[in-house]
């Protein structure tokens, strides 16, 4: 296993600080919460209101850690949880400097056996940009099936987008 997933803690404001400002020109295409300008208040903000929103059922955001040397590598979640249809929308990003090596591969299947396991949702939806082909290997790779393309599913900075959307099923 080369990394984990674990619910954000208070103290991964920093390393996620870090991690997003280092990631800004390869992430803020795809997620423009990412911007050149991201701050540690940002930062603590995400890491401190994760625990509430999963209380309230309406999402399970976790981070990304190194199994060995428990480095921030990024995060991953279900968010947009339906609780009447039972889907929710799969999330991940890795840092920069940890891309390639198969973190989020790994990210996606843990966070798609823990959804499973954990809650009674039946279907994850993973979906991103047509042009962003990174993450569209990710889903494919951790085994979603690519079911097809939705038009102008997405907003990225004022746009819409055309986007792919894979699905992981429960087993």
């Amino acid at each position: 296993m080369i990394c984990r997933v674990r619910p954000y803690e208070p103290g991964d404001a920093e390393p996620l600080g870090q991690a997003a400002r280092e990631s800004v020109a390869e992430m803020f295409p795809w997620l423009p919460w990412c911007h050149p300008d991201y701050s540690m208040a940002e930062a603590r903000e995400w890491a401190s209101s994760r625990a509430r929103l999963a209380a309230e059922r309406r999402e399970l955001a976790f981070a990304i850690v190194g199994a060995s040397d428990g480095r921030f590598l990024g995060g991953c979640g279900i968010n947009q949880v339906n609780q009447v249809h039972r889907f929710g929308n799969l999330g991940y990003w890795v840092r920069t400097s940890a891309t390639g090596r198969g973190v989020a591969v790994e990210a996606v299947r843990q966070m798609a056996e823990l959804a499973f396991r954990d809650t009674d949702l039946m279907r994850l939806e993973i979906v991103c940009a047509v042009e962003n082909r990174r993450s569209q290997r990710v889903a494919e790779k951790a085994g979603a099936l690519r079911e097809g393309v939705l038009r102008n599913r997405l907003q990225l900075h004022g746009k819409a987008v055309d986007a792919v959307m894979y699905s992981l099923v429960r087993p």
